[in-house]
């Protein structure tokens, strides 16, 4: 590696290169952006493509008084190490570490926290419309990936721009990837601009005159002329339709040409949209053959996968992979089952479905609430879909699936992916508000299981109940199961005992987990047994409808408290349904409850966080006996 990039400690530095030098910095952020995410994980194939572009941004203009906004963060580690932040970048999602996506904490160069797909565009034009009002001169820079440009909040944006009337320059960065392959309408059209032969070959002519003419007046007519030439083939361009100028597409790897548009468009004095081709993956070859695989990753060992010997290590089993191979085979019985995801055909566990029955399954791109709207009108036609989607991304459907889906009372299936915290992702990502967000509302039937096995027992109880249902599950798992074996249908509504207290003895702590809290509970149980106090163990198994009958008898029984443990937050949670279910009962029996509190989680390692959060055996084992 070399040292340029020892050199830069803000955006004055990189301006201060000359043009030849910026291959070789272009080579050192990518080693270094290599050699941080093969110990830490990361988001890897994104990052690798934005390279260039990043520099080409830091050389035009200048945060922090330039607002440059990137959609999905996960673009944006070469804009944290050249913005101030290469010398913390080795902590890079570790638990007190930088982030993995812009962060206005870290750096007055981050104007927006961006964690989801399809804001950038409306947070410029609210940065623009500011800096109108304030009338300073400031640029507003939207950089969007091509598949969150098909986002509806993106959609609203454009169709809001022209009635805003300020200037943004919006870069659309074109690696034909979200995290699966981009589909849809206008990925399809996206193509057609990069691929139109007549129009590139005339283009390249212009673009390699252009370079050797540096004069701001020459420069302008090239930009004309390639107007011109886009009238003539691509007539009606769609951004233009929006009243965006229209610039590209450019190669995204070339620093001369992407300086030039870039200038272009700042100098333009309405909104201008660069069209930007970048190769997601670029400079690791593992990346650039599979960067579906290399999107987001954990660590691994850098020499392994140069030499290749990691590249066709087996999968193991998590709760992903476990619910798409229990759909699969479920829809081999069940011609009604058809399966949904929202660009995320492998992270939800749906490669091995999408390829079997390719006439059932659907990728609607980075669109969920179009996905759960979408799901309705499937199950109102008699079918029964199921969609598949993290946690995280749920929470843009609360108002479809309460109008759409509940208020109708109709067989949708979510499968709610990466429930709890998720990791180094960090707060934009934890999956812990899905169940305060989905509990009051009726007709939902909210479960979560403990094992891979009782997860096919509840796809199964939603495939046989005639109404909404939720099926919750963390990221990742454990040890393999055979899952071929034969398990019952639950009663909705009916908890599951794991552990009797002894017979007979009163006072007894009954632990209710849900989920993959039980081993916790379990533990947490052990040790209080061990200090000589009775306590009981239940898997909750349902949340909505909760099994209110078991609360009330074991009471009767000689319940002294209850303990809930659930790895979502404590408002309006799990511990809440329980405290809401024995008032309603009239039965006054104290309730501890251990979650997450009203904070955001931060960032660090499953483990790291469920001792932050006092989420472990012995955490709970200290708070009950010294209460």
């Amino acid at each position: 590696m070399g040292n340029l990039l020892n050199k830069i400690k803000g955006p004055m530095d990189v301006r201060s290169l000359s043009t030849d030098q910026l291959p070789a910095l272009a080579e050192e952020l990518r080693e270094k952006i290599i050699a941080t995410v093969s110990r830490n994980g990361g988001h890897l194939a994104s990052n690798l493509g934005a390279v260039e572009l990043t520099i080409a941004l830091l050389r035009i203009f200048s945060p922090p008084t330039d607002k440059v906004i990137w959609d999905v963060g996960h673009q944006a580690y070469t804009w944290k190490l050249l913005t101030g932040r290469a010398d913390r970048f080795d902590t890079l999602r570790l638990y007190q570490g930088i982030s993995g996506f812009p962060k206005p904490c870290e750096s007055d160069c981050d104007p927006f926290v961006a964690g989801h797909a399809g804001t950038a565009l409306s947070v410029a034009l609210g940065f623009a419309a500011a800096r109108d009002l304030k009338k300073t001169k400031e640029a507003v820079i939207a950089v969007i990936g091509d598949a969150a440009m098909a986002n509806g909040i993106s959609f609203e944006a454009l169709n809001n721009l022209e009635e805003v009337g300020s200037k943004v320059i919006v870069i659309l960065n074109d690696n034909e990837m979200s995290i699966s392959e981009s589909v849809g309408a206008l990925s399809r059209r996206l193509g057609n601009l990069l691929t139109d032969v007549r129009y590139n070959r005339i283009k390249a002519a212009a673009e390699q005159a252009g370079h050797k003419l540096r004069m701001t007046f020459l420069r302008r007519t090239y930009h004309r002329l390639e107007q011109a030439i886009k009238s003539i083939w691509l007539k009606n361009a769609f951004f233009e339709e929006f009243g965006l100028r229209y610039i590209g597409p450019i190669d995204g790897h070339d620093m001369r040409a992407l300086e030039q548009a870039l200038r272009s468009a700042d100098e333009f004095k309405g909104p201008v949209l660069l069209h930007v081709a970048t190769q997601k993956g670029r400079g690791f070859k593992p990346s650039e053959q599979l960067p579906h695989a290399w999107h987001g990753v954990g660590p691994f060992d850098l020499d392994k996968v140069l030499a290749a010997t990691q590249r066709n290590a087996p999968a193991k089993m998590n709760y992903s992979t476990a619910c798409g191979t229990l759909l699969t085979a479920m829809a081999e019985q069940n011609e009604s089952i058809l399966a949904i995801t929202a660009a995320m055909v492998e992270g939800t566990g749906l490669l091995e479905f999408s390829r079997k029955f390719p006439g059932r399954f659907f990728d609607v791109g980075i669109c969920e609430t179009h996905a759960v709207v979408f799901a309705a009108g499937l199950a109102a036609s008699g079918f029964r879909p199921v969609f598949a989607v993290y946690s995280t991304f749920l929470q843009r459907t609360l108002d479809c699936i309460m109008h759409d889906v509940a208020l109708q009372n109709l067989p949708v299936l979510l499968c709610v992916d990466r429930a709890g915290i998720v990791g180094s992702d960090g707060p934009t990502h934890h999956g812990v508000f899905d169940i305060p967000m989905l509990r009051s509302l009726p007709n939902l039937v909210i479960m979560q299981p403990a094992d891979y096995l009782e997860l096919k027992a509840m796809l199964q109880t939603a495939f046989a109940h005639h109404g909404p249902t939720v099926i919750r599950y963390p990221r990742g798992g454990s040890h393999e199961v055979d899952l071929s074996r034969s398990v019952e249908n639950l009663e909705i509504g009916k908890a599951a005992v794991i552990r009797e207290p002894n017979q007979g003895v009163a006072d007894v702590a009954w632990f209710w987990s849900f989920g993959d809290m039980l081993p916790v509970a379990e533990g947490a149980a052990d040790k209080l047994i061990r200090a000589g106090r009775p306590a009981g163990v239940v898997n909750a198994r349902f949340i909505k409808p909760i099994d209110s009958a078991l609360l009330k008898a074991q009471v009767a029984q000689g319940a002294a408290r209850f303990v809930t443990i659930e790895n979502g937050a404590l408002a309006g949670g799990f511990g809440s349904a329980v405290r809401e279910a024995l008032a309603e009962l009239r039965l006054a029996v104290p309730v501890r409850s251990f979650g997450w509190s009203d904070a955001f989680v931060e960032q660090g390692s499953t483990d790291e966080l469920l001792h932050a959060g006092g989420l472990t055996a012995d955490a709970i084992f200290q708070d009950l006996m010294e209460s």
